[in-house]
């Protein structure tokens, strides 16, 4: 039954907290694009696993990463250097592919059920 004129809010309308959530999610798309190439070359990254440089002191025994260019200016009598590699992320990988190709659909079994199905209360002793 249709609404009589001048009742409820007008066809449309948006409360204050919605549109500031429109604002919100906008400003976070903007940035996201912005940044798309990288983000997409870190999450492919991810999904093949991450090898990275590592520095362990010596004396201290202690463990810190460092980058690539840094290797050459390290003192090898005081420090070691080792490849860490982070395994593959198959989560980053799934994640990957159903942004892509889209997420696979879930597959219903359906079961053949023959005969009757019987409710009863149960009595109490």
């Amino acid at each position: 039954m249709p609404r009589p004129p001048g009742s409820g809010k007008p066809k449309g309308y948006k409360a204050p907290q919605t549109l500031d959530k429109l604002a919100a999610r906008e400003f976070v798309r903007e940035k996201v694009i912005a940044s798309l190439t990288s983000l997409l070359d870190a999450q492919i990254a991810n999904a093949q696993g991450i090898k990275y440089l590592v520095v362990r002191e010596k004396s201290t025994g202690k463990f810190s990463r460092v980058p690539k260019n840094a290797a050459e200016k390290l003192n090898p009598e005081e420090e070691i250097i080792e490849v860490w590699e982070k395994d593959p992320s198959v989560q980053a990988f799934t994640d990957l592919l159903n942004r892509t190709v889209d997420k696979p659909a879930e597959q219903v079994q359906e079961i053949e059920h023959k005969g009757g199905i019987t409710i009863r209360w149960q009595e109490s002793e």
